[in-house]
């Protein structure tokens, strides 16, 4: 039961997070989507680790999340000034 609700936001949130990414009116706000979006991943990633009960997907998980935020740190600066 808990698990199906948690599956549940995690999948409005990610389309909540696409339709910003979308229809974002600034670069800014679709940046912020994206990295939102690669949060969402890491929790469904962490959730499907739990229900499936491989927890090498742990290891994917944060790998990914170390990824996405070395992404996210290089969007920012992108946008301030440029690389």
């Amino acid at each position: 039961m808990i698990i199906t609700i948690s599956l549940m936001l995690i999948a409005v949130s990610i389309l909540l997070c696409t339709t910003r990414l979308l229809i974002g009116p600034s670069s800014a706000d679709r940046a912020m989507s994206v990295d939102t979006l690669a949060t969402v991943t890491v929790t469904l990633l962490v959730v499907l680790s739990f229900v499936y009960k491989r927890f090498i997907y742990l290891d994917v998980a944060l790998v990914y999340a170390v990824l996405a935020f070395i992404g996210s740190v290089v969007i920012a600066r992108f946008l301030e000034k440029g690389i």
